[in-house]
């Protein structure tokens, strides 16, 4: 092998080893990013799934509510004629 040989395939072994440990800071920091996702989605207090849970909640008891106001009116609305009609 020539000096010339040997020293493009030190350059190139020395570039592998740059690039692998880009690769592995990258892996690092795509680590720390799925934990905070993951943190972001499952957390019980404040993650995805917990906002969800209390948006549904919230949705069932207005539509209970909107359902008792909806009937308390149409309940109303029918006394109002019968007694204005009746009298």
């Amino acid at each position: 092998m020539t000096d010339e040989q040997l020293q493009n395939l030190t350059t190139a072994i020395l570039e592998m080893k740059m690039n692998l440990e880009r690769m592995a800071e990258k892996q690092e920091e795509m680590v720390d990013d799925v934990k905070q996702i993951k943190k972001a989605v499952y957390d019980p207090e404040q993650g995805l799934y917990a906002r969800i849970k209390a948006l549904e909640q919230w949705k069932d008891s207005t539509s209970k509510i909107m359902w008792v106001i909806m009937t308390t009116i149409v309940g109303l609305l029918t006394t109002t004629f019968y007694q204005g009609f009746l009298s």
